[in-house]
């Protein structure tokens, strides 16, 4: 089992991505009203700010600023993905482990976290999340899309993300791949 450390700093910037554990399931923008919900459940009971946000069909992208006195975005997290869970029917198809666990797999266990290091890293996340239903092919623009606070912050006169092929070509929703051994390459090309 991995032992992940996670850096909890009272009042720091994070951003998460959160999946559902069916990555082709479109269950978030479905059932919007229970996740909305869920997230100002969330807030209510543990708050803190949300910088920027955009829900696809299967993820959320999001940045947070907790309280300057707390660090557990692990709690805020837990408390919206059960809450939600609780507002869906049981799926038939469960795991034993899920069953044993009263879990109803909905979503993946673990989630990506990043602490925001200064200006320049939130610029770049809140693009990434504002840009990423025009990298996941579900419309031409960011303001297209109508799960986002980017329409909050176009609202409050905060620029948008630059156009795709604009400075915004290097954000990318997964990790580039290892570099290859140079015996590996070798035989690819041989």
């Amino acid at each position: 089992m991995s032992h992940y450390i996670r850096r909890r700093t009272p009042g720091a910037t994070y951003f998460f991505t959160i999946r559902l554990a069916d990555r082709h399931s479109d269950l978030l923008t479905r059932q919007i009203g229970p996740l909305r919900a869920a997230m100002r459940a969330t807030l209510d009971r543990h708050p803190f700010h949300i910088d920027a946000i955009t829900v696809l069909p299967g993820v959320i992208h999001t940045l947070w600023t907790l309280p300057a006195d707390d660090a557990d975005f692990a709690t805020r997290i837990g408390m919206l993905k059960s809450r939600f869970s609780r507002s869906q029917p049981m799926p038939p198809d469960r795991s034993l482990t899920q069953i044993r666990r009263g879990e109803k797999g909905i979503w993946q266990r673990r989630y990506w976290e990043h602490e925001i290091r200064d200006k320049a890293d939130f610029d770049r996340h809140r693009d990434l999340i504002y840009l990423s239903p025009v990298h996941a092919g579900l419309c031409p623009r960011p303001q297209d899309w109508p799960h986002t606070s980017l329409h909050r912050d176009l609202r409050q006169a905060k620029p948008a993300p630059p156009p795709i092929g604009h400075g915004a070509a290097g954000l990318h929703l997964t990790h580039p791949a290892p570099p290859r051994s140079e015996a590996k390459q070798r035989h690819l090309t041989a």
